[in-house]
């Protein structure tokens, strides 16, 4: 199987994350999945986003102004209203903008839909390309989304009118969706996300009860092991948080079986100590780096989409 060079939200470090010219942008440097984040409006359409409700630091209004605080959840929007508003670029001078200062504005850019970036890679050629479809919802904060069961729903219907289901991977934290699919939709991929890093821990017990984020599975179970938790959980594919990742973990999940792909890696020296602990492929928010690391080590690249320059 060939390395996986999966493009973080499109290419979050080099353009505007979760639209089409992101999307575009990784397309044109070379991937072989573009990554995403999926959220549901209130008149039933998938859409792209990372944040449950309208973020601050990436979007203005009709005035073309920043909003002040967090909007409204995505939830309680429909479509149309969320087309008014930009998501070209990150708020100047913010913490956001210092922490990616390569990424190039493009303004004009709106939400878009799951649909149009399915189009948009037709458009362009990219037939082979494969999406990695992160279903963000909350066990912690269920008001802010659609229910798990909901979103699964409609995002398959997406799947399935697109008749891209052996292009897809869907991902999650909070392993719910993942179970909805297990059960509707075998056909598609799955991939099991989990974080044991500081504040966005998605798997240590809370009070004495398993974590929330697991859908009823328990690491205390196997022995702490996050692996064997995937594995007992029916996962094939794992995705952690690369921070808190052993190499043991590592060796362990490919002896299980497992396919490895760790989340969001940026720094080229960490891809390549990733890449010689055996990792199946890397999320990044810079796939041009990867590709360096990549050519230098003397893997093969997937091609650039030449249409999307």
């Amino acid at each position: 199987m060939a390395f996986d060079v999966q493009g973080h939200r499109g290419a979050r470090g080099l353009a505007p994350e979760n639209t089409l010219a992101g999307f575009t942008r990784a397309l044109a440097i070379g991937v072989t999945t573009l990554e995403m984040d999926v959220a549901v409006t209130a008149d039933g359409t998938v859409v792209l986003s990372h944040d449950p409700a309208l973020n601050p630091d990436l979007t203005r209004g009709p005035d073309g102004q920043f909003i002040d605080a967090p909007g409204a959840p995505i939830r309680a929007l429909t479509l149309e209203q969320l087309r008014r508003y930009d998501v070209g670029r990150i708020r100047p001078g913010s913490r956001y903008a210092a922490l990616y200062p390569e990424q190039v504005p493009v303004d004009g850019e709106r939400i878009p839909t799951l649909a149009e970036v399915v189009a948009l890679t037709r458009r362009l050629g990219a037939d082979t390309v494969r999406f990695n479809i992160e279903t963000k919802i909350f066990p912690d904060r269920p008001h802010l989304t659609v229910p798990p069961d909901e979103m699964a729903e409609r995002l398959a219907a997406v799947i399935e009118r697109a008749g891209m289901a052996g292009r897809v991977i869907v991902q999650s934290f909070d392993w719910r969706t993942l179970k909805w699919f297990q059960v509707h939709r075998p056909d598609v991929a799955l991939a099991w996300l989990t974080s044991a890093h500081g504040g966005a821990d998605t798997v240590s017990p809370r009070r004495g009860r398993s974590s929330g984020w697991l859908a009823g599975h328990d690491p205390a179970a196997h022995g702490g092991s996050i692996p064997r938790t995937v594995h007992a959980a029916g996962g094939r594919i794992w995705s952690p948080d690369h921070r808190s990742l052993a190499e043991a973990e590592v060796a362990e999940a490919r002896a299980l079986g497992l396919v490895v792909i760790p989340w969001t890696v940026n720094d080229p020296a960490v891809m390549d100590r990733l890449i010689a602990w055996g990792v199946d492929g890397i999320i990044t928010d810079y796939p041009d780096r990867l590709r360096t690391v990549m050519a230098r080590r003397g893997m093969d690249l997937p091609a650039p989409v030449p249409s999307a320059r």
